[in-house]
């Protein structure tokens, strides 16, 4: 049966908090990068989101020319493109809505 003395046991505790403390420290600063990082750039996405008049003005010019009237573009907003990371729970709600639509009984029967 082996002996442990209170004094090696706090001796240990002690350089366990300190190696905790340690890897604390390096988490909080891993953590105040990536924040940092995000910031960044959710104000160029948020930028990049925007839709400028000049495109406003290309987009009605389309309309135009495809319907043939005179069109005037009330408000515009990017979406996301197929290509950006889904959220897997709205594109499960979609699909739900989408499922619940009964094609066989359209209008006009």
């Amino acid at each position: 049966m082996a002996v442990v003395s209170v004094e090696k046991v706090l001796g240990m505790v002690s350089d366990l908090r300190r190696d905790m403390q340690v890897q604390i420290d390096e988490l909080k600063s891993e953590l105040a990068t990536v924040r940092a990082r995000q910031e960044g750039s959710s104000a160029t996405a948020s930028a990049a989101q925007e839709v400028s008049p000049d495109e406003l003005v290309m987009i009605a010019a389309a309309v135009t020319a495809y319907l043939g009237v005179k069109v005037r573009i009330r408000s515009a907003k990017v979406v996301q493109s197929s290509f950006a990371p889904i959220n897997p729970w709205a594109q499960h709600g979609r699909a739900l809505i989408h499922a619940m639509h009964d094609l066989r009984h359209g209008r006009g029967r």
